[in-house]
């Protein structure tokens, strides 16, 4: 046998033992930021928000840019993009049902990655409700290990867990007395805001930060899968000072707002984007909403400081090309859009998030993808780039073919719910909503992205609506009953 013949023979025999071989899976770190809108400097949301981290975490990858949660409440959305099951087929709407009481035997990204191999940490706010970890097997199933959720509720509110109580002198934000408003907020322990006299250590979020970049410092003998839940720019919007200093309240750029906004709305729509309007009308009433606008600001700097800190373990510690990243929020947040202070809407405001995948491998350094993706497509694409066996009947599909190529073929719509029967479906284009009692709304936001004109009564633009309603769910289960401890 000549040279060249037995080097060909070696070469095919190193091919087929690489394909025999499997991949070498990679780490997970996934990055869960709450209430974060896409006020994100790489997203252009707000001309004065700085955001120098998810911004550099955006070049590593790809950024999709027309992102949207599959729900604009908390626990619903975590429990969709965490299950990859959307609301209507879990029953899970709202905050206050215990998903994993509800629905104990649905499959969890956590408890996959666990089952096929990896070594799964998780700390913050995750879930929404986090199992219950005074019990062992209640945590135990779905992580190996935690920070220590026992205070739990007490980080939800950014403080020092050691010696819990509200800032002295509260409310910060000088409103008086805000359970006693005529029509107070509906939390009103939440609705306060404030420059905290803490360093970023004696937060939740800061200390929750300091375990898992203790995590990303240690030596792995397998693959891990770390999920670290950011609280900020949840209410209440805490920030130690210095983020409050990157935002001088006179020159902020407020909001576009249109006083007649709602007077085409169908009369689901009025209803939500009444829920909160009475806390809107007190922010205005007190001259608070600058304020209030600086403190959201200052919340997601504050929030972004904290990513930061984790890409940088992550870099320090060698685990950057082996790494796949991703990070998202669970909804939107209006500001005043639509006479409205929260979420809970099926607008463009509550439901476009920043939503950012590094794959190794995979994905382009400064990748835009502005094809309409969904949280509930999270699942899918995770399983698939760590090698991990498909889970069945997954409401969602992978996005692997776009992190390949971001302007692959793709006609699905992104999908959100709000309750049995309203669900938004947004398009690279269009906007349709259809609330349960059939009221409608659709926007066109190549000429319209404040989303000030409904134009679902217009003739012209009924195939349009009719090709976006064939994404509509054909039904909803009902909602799960929250059972009595």
């Amino acid at each position: 046998m000549n040279h060249d013949a037995l080097m060909i023979r070696v070469a095919l025999f190193i091919f087929l033992l690489q394909e025999a071989l499997p991949a070498t899976q990679p780490n997970v770190l996934m990055i869960v930021v709450d209430d974060m809108n896409d006020w994100v400097g790489c997203l252009g949301g707000h001309p004065d928000v700085q955001t120098p981290n998810i911004d550099r975490l955006a070049t590593r990858g790809m950024l999709f840019a027309n992102a949207h949660c599959a729900a604009p409440v908390c626990n619903a959305s975590r429990v969709a993009t965490l299950t990859g099951k959307r609301p209507g087929s879990t029953g899970i709407y709202d905050n206050s049902v215990k998903w994993h009481q509800a629905i104990p035997n649905l499959t969890t990204i956590p408890q996959h990655f666990k089952a096929n191999g990896y070594h799964v940490v998780g700390g913050g706010k995750v879930f929404h409700h986090m199992p219950d970890f005074n019990r062992r097997y209640d945590w135990h199933h779905y992580f190996d290990q935690v920070f220590d959720g026992h205070y739990q509720d007490r980080l939800h509110r950014g403080l020092d867990v050691s010696n819990f109580r509200f800032p002295a002198g509260f409310p910060l934000n000088g409103i008086p007395s805000v359970k006693a408003q005529t029509k107070p907020p509906k939390n009103p322990k939440e609705f306060d805001w404030g420059a905290l006299n803490k360093k970023e250590a004696e937060t939740g979020d800061g200390q929750l930060v300091e375990w898992a970049t203790d995590y990303l410092k240690q030596n792995h003998d397998r693959p891990f899968f770390l999920a670290a839940g950011i609280f900020r720019p949840h209410l209440p919007f805490y920030a130690p000072q210095k983020y409050f200093d990157l935002y001088h309240q006179d020159s902020i750029h407020l909001p576009q707002i249109k006083d007649n906004d709602l007077d085409d709305l169908p009369a689901t729509g009025l209803k939500l984007a009444g829920q909160r309007r009475e806390d809107f009308k007190l922010v205005m009433k007190t001259g608070k909403y600058r304020e209030l606008l600086q403190a959201y600001l200052a919340s997601i700097s504050f929030a972004d400081a904290m990513v930061g800190r984790l890409l940088d373990a992550l870099d320090e510690n060698g685990h950057t090309e082996d790494t796949l990243i991703v990070l998202w929020s669970d909804h939107g947040w209006h500001l005043g859009e639509k006479q409205h202070l929260h979420k809970f809407t099926l607008w463009e405001r509550s439901t476009r998030i920043p939503f950012v995948v590094v794959a190794p491998g995979t994905t382009r350094p400064r990748s835009v993808c502005e094809q309409p993706v969904g949280m509930l497509d999270l699942f899918p694409t995770l399983n698939e780039l760590c090698g991990l066996p498909k889970i069945d009947e997954l409401s969602g599909q992978s996005l692997s073919a776009l992190l390949k190529d971001p302007t692959h073929p793709w006609d699905r719509p992104a999908l959100t719910s709000h309750g049995p029967g309203n669900h938004a479906v947004r398009s690279k284009r269009y906007r349709y909503i259809r609330y349960a009692d059939g009221g409608e709304e659709l926007y066109d936001h190549m000429n319209d992205p404040n989303e000030w004109t409904n134009l679902a009564m217009r003739s012209e633009y009924s195939e349009i609506k009719t090709e976006l309603a064939r994404w509509l769910p054909e039904s909803d289960v009902p909602p799960k009953k929250r059972k009595k401890n």
